[in-house]
């Protein structure tokens, strides 16, 4: 832990830890899929809910071959550092260009819940 004191400010003193990490979100999708801004839309209502600062990152997947290479499940799909918010995801090994599916409390939905993201932010 290091400690910055502000100029101007000598009663101030900021502490700050080198080793803290940023969290990465990635949102994989294909082009045209419906469900990327509502997915946006509950990545950030989760980072605020949880107090957490992250760099989202966009990946726009293509081909099938970009589906392998990706390990990508399906339209939008979200990792938090890398990982797949989902939990048994990882196993999974259906790569393509289709939509993607998450159980809800509500029934099926094509955008991963908002508890879903959280619990996914909160382990990582």
């Amino acid at each position: 832990m290091a400690s910055l004191r502000c100029h101007g400010e000598p009663s101030l003193v900021v502490l700050f830890d080198e080793r803290v990490e940023r969290m990465t979100i990635t949102l994989l999708s294909f082009d045209g899929c419906p469900h990327v801004e509502s997915t946006l839309t509950r990545i950030r209502a989760a980072l605020r809910a949880e107090g957490v600062h992250a760099t989202i990152e966009r990946v726009e997947v293509d081909s099938p071959e970009e589906a392998v290479r990706h390990g990508f499940l399906g339209s939008p799909s979200v990792r938090v550092n890398g990982r797949d918010i989902e939990p048994g995801a990882d196993a999974r090994l259906e790569y393509g260009l289709a939509c993607r599916t998450y159980a809800s409390p509500g029934g099926i939905e094509g955008t991963p819940s908002h508890d879903l993201i959280r619990a996914a932010l909160q382990g990582s």
